[in-house]
This record gives structure tokens, sequence and C-alpha cells, in this order.
């Protein structure tokens, strides 16, 4: 994904987790305390994010398994067919707490997707177009947006890692195939990475 690094938090990243930690196929538990500590985690997530040029990530992306996500989109990223803003502007980045997506049918579409947990691994990933999330915000107040392209796409990718569904189970079986040889060796290049 393309590179997205403003800074908009004070707090020390934290270190990533990749492919083969258990801890990414770990389901998230809700948040139901909607303190400083979830505070402070979101701030983390969103400097690690953002110094890993992500636009997206997920807590057991960082080790953890509160069920939080937060988003961080350039609006020039944010455009449909024509060019045009798929989406009404939001204030980025996005901290998603407790989301759940519903799926709109009609129409989906293919893209390359990437993933800080899968480091130089890309793979072509067909997702719904618009979806319908639910979800609380920092201070616990419910939220409800319908979005569009790829903010959709992002927020797919992102709920999936709080279901412990990496972007690799959803390629087709002959990418999967294609990049066995590279998802061996980088299980075994980061086998012994320091957990925080």
């Amino acid at each position: 994904m393309e590179e997205y690094a403003r800074p908009t938090t004070n707090y020390e990243p934290l270190t990533l987790r990749y492919f083969g930690d258990p801890v990414l196929r770990a389901p998230a538990q809700p948040v139901t305390a909607f303190d400083d500590v979830i505070h402070e985690l979101a701030g983390r997530m969103i400097a690690t994010m953002q110094a890993a040029s992500g636009v997206g990530l997920a807590a057991q992306q960082i080790g953890r398994t509160e069920a939080i996500c937060v988003i961080g989109l350039p609006p020039e990223m944010d455009i449909d067919a024509d060019g045009q803003p798929a989406n009404s502007p939001e204030p980025m980045p996005l901290v998603l707490l407790n989301p759940h997506v519903t799926w709109v049918p009609e129409s989906s579409w293919a893209r390359e997707e990437g993933c800080l947990s899968f480091p130089e691994i890309e793979g072509k990933i067909t997702r719904p177009w618009t979806i319908h999330v639910t979800y609380q915000d920092l201070q616990g107040q419910s939220q409800e947006r319908t979005w569009h392209g790829m903010l959709a796409r992002v927020v797919q990718h992102e709920v999936d890692h709080l279901n412990g569904v990496l972007f690799i189970d959803r390629m087709s079986h002959v990418k999967r195939l294609a990049l066995k040889g590279r998802l061996k060796r980088l299980k075994e290049e980061y086998a012994e990475y320091p957990k925080p």
C-alpha cells in the first residue's frame, strides 16, 4: 500500500508481529473499558502504523487481542473509478473499537493488497466495494457508517485481522501455491523476532 506517514501522535511505535506469530490467528476480545489504557493503545497503534507507512493496523499485529483497529487512509487514495472522492471526508486516523462489518454484495472489485505483517508480499484480493460498519469510538459511543472503495477495503482487511483471518486466506489457491516458498522464508526469518 502507498506511503502514509503524517504524524498525528507523540506515542512511541510498538513492535510489529509477522506471519507465523500465533497471535495473528487469535480472535479479538471485545473492548469494554473506554479508559486511558485503550486511549494509549490507540495512540501507539497509530504511531506504529505511521512509522511503517501503513494505512491500517489491527491489535493482533502488535501482539494484542483487543477488538481495536486504526485506519489512516490519505484522501488521494479514497477515490472512485472516475477520480472523485469515494466517501464523505472522514477525520483520519480512524479508531474503530468492536467493529462489525456487513457486506453489500451488489458489487465487488479485485485489487492488489499488502500487509504490514507480510513484508514485500502482495496478492490480488476480491472484496465488496461497499460495506456497512457499526463500531464504538474511543469514548464508547456507538457509530454507524457506510463506506466504499479503498476505505471499505482497508476496514475489511483490518476487521479480518481481528477475526484471525489473514489476507493470504483470501487469495486464490494458485496464488497461495506461488507464494508458498516466500511465506516459508518469511516465517523462518521472523521465527526468533524479539517480542515486546
